[in-house]
C-alpha cells in the first residue's frame, strides 16, 4: 500500500505550526510581560528562563515556511503575495527581537533600556503581525486559476484586528503560566497577577473571536452547524468536544492558579490553544488556502514528497530529540543568578 504523502505533509505542517505557537508563544510571552516587570533584575531573571530555549522554538517556524515551499509550493505562491505585508512585519520584528536578545545582555544602563524596550517591542509587533497573518488566513484568500487574486492589504479587517489581539492575551497569558512554573520569589507571585489577567482577557477575545469566526465565511459556519437562523444541533454536536477541551483548559488554569500550583496553568493554557488550534482547522480543513485551494491541489509531485519526507525522517525526530534534551537540562526554578546568557 503506497503511502499518502500529500496527507503525511500536511500533517507535518501542521504539527509545526502548533508546535511553533506553543513552545514559540510562550517567549513572546514573555517578552510582552517585559514592561511590567518590577525591576532590571526581574527581566534578567525573565529573559534567563527562555534563553537556553528560544532560538530552538523558532525552528518550528522554519520546519513549517520551509515545508509549506517545498511541499505545497502552490499553496506558497498565493498564501505569501496575500499575506506579504504582516508575514514581513513579523520577520523585522523577530529578527529585532533576536538582536535585543543578545545586546541587551552587553549593554551600559543606557542602552541596555533600548535594547529592553526593542526587546518587548518586537516581541509584541512579532505577536501582533502573526495575528494578523492568522486572522487574514482565516477569513479567506481570493484565488482564482491557482493564483492570488486580492488585494495588498485584504488581510487588514476588523476581524483580523481582532485575532490579532486575542493573540496577544493568549501569548501574554502562555508567558505568565512560564514564569509561575520557572520562576520563585516576588516574580512568582507577580506572574501569578499577570495570568489572572491575562486569562480573564483571552478567554473573553477567544469567545469573541469563535462567534466572529462564524461570520467569516459561509464554509466555517456550515461546519459548525450554523444556518443563519440558528444551530444545526447534529453537526454541533460533532464538533462539541473542541470547545469543551477548550473550556477545561481554562478550568486547568484557573484551578492551577487558584490552588497555588506551578506547573498546571502553563499545562492547562497549551489545552486552550490546543482546543482553539482544532477549531480552526476543523472550519476550513481540507483546504490550505481558504476557502479556494485544498492540499492536495497545492502539493508537490509525489517523487518529490517521497524525496522531502526521507530527510523529513531525519530532521523532524533530530527537532524533538533536541527541544526534549534542552528542555530537560534546564528544568527547574531559574533563579536571578542562573546566568544563562
Amino acid at each position: 500500500m503506497s503511502l499518502d504523502l500529500p496527507l503525511i505533509w500536511a500533517a507535518i505542517l501542521a504539527l509545526a505550526v502548533l508546535m511553533y505557537v506553543m513552545l514559540d508563544g510562550f517567549d513572546l510571552g514573555v517578552g510582552i510581560l517585559f514592561p511590567f516587570a518590577g525591576s532590571p533584575a526581574e527581566r534578567d531573571t525573565m529573559m534567563d528562563t527562555v534563553a537556553p530555549i528560544w532560538d530552538g522554538n523558532e525552528t518550528w517556524l522554519v520546519l513549517g515556511g520551509g515545508g509549506l515551499f517545498a511541499a505545497f509550493p502552490v499553496a506558497y505562491a498565493v498564501v505569501m503575495p496575500a499575506l506579504y505585508v504582516p508575514v514581513v512585519l513579523m520577520l523585522l520584528a523577530l529578527i529585532l527581537r533576536g538582536v535585543a536578545f543578545e545586546f541587551r545582555l552587553r549593554g551600559r544602563r543606557r542602552g541596555k533600556r533600548a535594547w529592553t524596550a526593542a526587546f518587548a517591542g518586537g516581541s509584541t509587533a512579532a505577536t501582533l503581525a502573526q495575528g494578523l497573518v492568522l486572522g487574514g488566513f482565516i477569513q479567506g484568500v481570493t484565488v482564482k486559476g491557482g493564483q492570488f487574486a486580492g488585494g495588498v492589504f485584504d488581510w487588514l479587517t476588523p476581524y483580523s484586528l481582532l485575532v490579532a489581539v486575542g493573540l496577544v492575551c493568549g501569548y501574554a497569558l502562555l508567558g505568565a503560566t512560564w514564569l509561575i512554573w520557572r520562576t520563585q520569589d516576588e516574580l512568582h507571585g507577580r506572574a501569578r497577577r499577570w495570568a489572572w489577567k491575562a486569562l480573564f482577557a483571552t478567554g473573553l477575545l477567544l469567545a469573541a473571536v469563535s462567534l466572529a469566526t462564524l461570520f467569516v465565511h459561509g464554509q466555517v459556519a456550515a461546519r459548525w452547524g450554523w444556518t443563519g437562523h440558528g444551530f444545526d444541533l447534529a453537526r454541533l454536536a460533532r464538533l462539541a468536544p473542541i470547545p469543551l477541551v477548550g473550556v477545561l483548559g481554562v478550568a486547568i488554569v484557573a484551578t492551577g492558579l487558584r490552588r497555588g500550583a506551578h506547573a498546571w496553568p502553563f499545562l492547562g493554557t497549551l489545552v486552550v490553544f490546543f482546543s482553539g488550534y482544532l477549531g480552526l482547522a476543523a472550519g476550513f480543513f481540507p483546504d490550505i488556502v481558504p476557502y479556494g485551494l485544498t492540499f492536495r491541489q497545492a502539493a508537490n509531485a509525489d517523487n518529490a514528497l517521497g524525496l522531502l519526507l526521507a530527510g523529513g525522517a531525519i530532521l523532524l525526530p533530530a527537532i524533538i530529540g533536541y527541544s526534549l534534551w534542552v528542555y530537560w537540562i534546564f528544568r527547574g526554578k531559574v533563579s536571578g543568578d542562573a546566568g544563562y546568557h
